[in-house]
């Protein structure tokens, strides 16, 4: 779904949100863009684009778009294409910029030394059933729109420990028995497994780790069956107790909605297509929507399910997760699941759910901080967005609502999710900096566009197919560096 959201910030129709009415539907001006005079002007023209017509592309990309940004665009379908393995002509120019040494977290500095070995991207045998997946377009229809570049499987969900990677190297294994060492001791050390979490959690105890981090179970190794025990059978009492409500009057929109957005999660990856996980990923988002008034469920929720269900079930399967077929489970294996997703994501959104109520204040907090951070970092960029009226919510409310996954491949995101349960306000407040340090990552290929249809589509399609552990690590030591250099920010950094 990363790649739906290509074309316009600016729609118009309230009552379906993304879509032009036949009667209104306007012409295209790619010269600028009108500015909103409020979030809730923007909220009313503005959606994430889900449900982006093929007539409405055809028409887009009949207008006069900037030979720069087709050029870049092809330049990223050929390099995703091309099956003899040559270098992505936008990345191979992009040298990563030097980094200010600075003393991170324990075990970052050492695991940097063999993340060119993890971070490797081996070719997903799925790509042959791309043309199966249900994403409501075609791949021939996707070939035909050289600016809306083709995502094919090989941005794996597995990570480097998965089945047909390269063995782990002695470093890695002394990385995995740290943690078991503390897993299995009878109260585990949170600050202690949070320090070793910030470099990457090994695959194999990455479940039971995120378990412990996000607050899901205690620290009490002798506690714990109880606790899962317990919330489980709570979740199943919740499904019980609400779930047939979905289709009275006062549920059924959010339900409708609901419905819509669980085909759009990761669209091409066949794991998310199965009726199973659909039903799996329905009930989750229902039932935390009513338990949760205030906000209720607002698009882009649903992404956030899908690292905590792809980690939990990878604790059962040792294969590629995006091919596993969810039916061959034991049906209480596929219940624990559900229920662990569930209460983790739950747990997450507990601090960061001001960015799903009302007018999504949250959003608009971090939207305006980023701004304010990158005019102290990088004064260029902040200058050249004011030159062509780029405004940073055009393009920073989607990182934030969506906390990047729809720019990076999730592989990337579990990764990045490591480090940010392992930091106090990850979520929260080191998003802000990582969300900085990705931005100032395109440095280069942002100043070289001149035009403001260029800057716009360029930060909504940045070439992140090709990323791995290493680039994840870099990011995340740059937003680090970033944190403590402007330690003394504004105290609504952290709002």
């Amino acid at each position: 779904m990363a790649t739906d959201n290509r074309i316009n910030f600016w729609r118009r129709s309230a009552k379906v949100p993304g879509r032009y009415s036949k009667e209104t539907k306007p012409k295209y001006n790619i010269s600028k863009s009108k500015k909103t005079s409020s979030f809730h002007e923007f909220a009313r023209s503005t959606n994430d684009a889900w449900d982006i017509n093929d007539e409405d592309d055809e028409d887009f990309f009949a207008a006069s778009i900037p030979t720069s940004v087709v050029q870049l665009s092809l330049h990223s379908t050929s390099s995703i294409q091309n099956q003899a393995g040559e270098t992505d002509p936008v990345a191979s120019h992009k040298q990563a910029p030097a980094k200010t040494q600075v003393q991170t977290p324990q075990d970052l500095q050492e695991d940097s030394e063999c993340e060119h070995v993890n971070g490797k991207i081996v070719k997903s045998s799925s790509e042959a059933q791309l043309n199966t997946s249900s994403g409501g377009f075609t791949l021939q229809k996707q070939q035909s729109l050289p600016v809306r570049p083709i995502i094919p499987l090989v941005a794996r969900i597995s990570d480097q420990n998965a089945s047909g990677a390269p063995p782990m190297t002695v470093r890695e294994k002394s990385r995995l028995d740290k943690f078991k060492q503390l897993l299995t001791s009878p109260n585990t050390d949170l600050e202690e497994l949070r320090k070793h979490s910030w470099s990457g959690v090994p695959r194999e105890v990455r479940p039971i780790t995120w378990r412990l981090l996000s607050g899901y179970l205690p620290a009490n190794k002798e506690r714990r069956e109880l606790v899962l025990k317990r919330k489980r059978e709570e979740y199943f009492g919740f499904i019980e107790q609400y779930y047939h409500s979905r289709t009275d009057e006062h549920y059924k929109d959010t339900y409708r909605q609901i419905h819509i957005d669980i085909p759009r999660t990761n669209p091409l990856i066949p794991l998310f297509q199965q009726p199973a996980v659909q039903e799996v990923f329905e009930r989750i988002l229902f039932i935390w929507a009513i338990r949760h008034p205030a906000s209720g469920y607002v698009q882009g929720i649903n992404d956030l399910v899908t690292p905590f269900f792809v980690v939990f079930l990878s604790e059962f399967v040792m294969e590629d997760v995006e091919n596993f077929e969810m039916a061959g489970l034991p049906l209480d294996t596929q219940r624990n699941i559900e229920a662990d997703s569930f209460w983790c994501m739950s747990k997450l959104l507990d601090g960061i759910q001001d960015n799903y109520t009302f007018a999504q204040p949250g959003i608009q907090n971090k939207v305006k901080a980023l701004e304010e951070l990158v005019s102290r970092i990088d004064e260029d960029i902040h200058n050249h967005f004011k030159r062509y009226e780029v405004e940073y919510l055009q393009f920073a409310f989607r990182w934030m609502n969506n906390l990047l996954m729809r720019e990076l491949p999730l592989r990337c995101t579990i990764r990045l999710w490591d480090t940010y349960q392992a930091e106090a306000e990850g979520f929260s407040h080191f998003h802000l900096y990582v969300c900085a340090a990705f931005l100032i990552e395109w440095r280069k290929e942002i100043l070289s566009m001149v035009d403001f249809q260029g800057l716009l589509m360029l930060l909504q399609n940045l070439p992140t197919i090709h990323w791995g552990n290493e680039e994840v690590g870099l990011l995340l030591a740059e937003a680090y560096r970033l944190k403590y250099m402007f330690a003394d920010a504004p105290s609504h950094y952290k709002r």
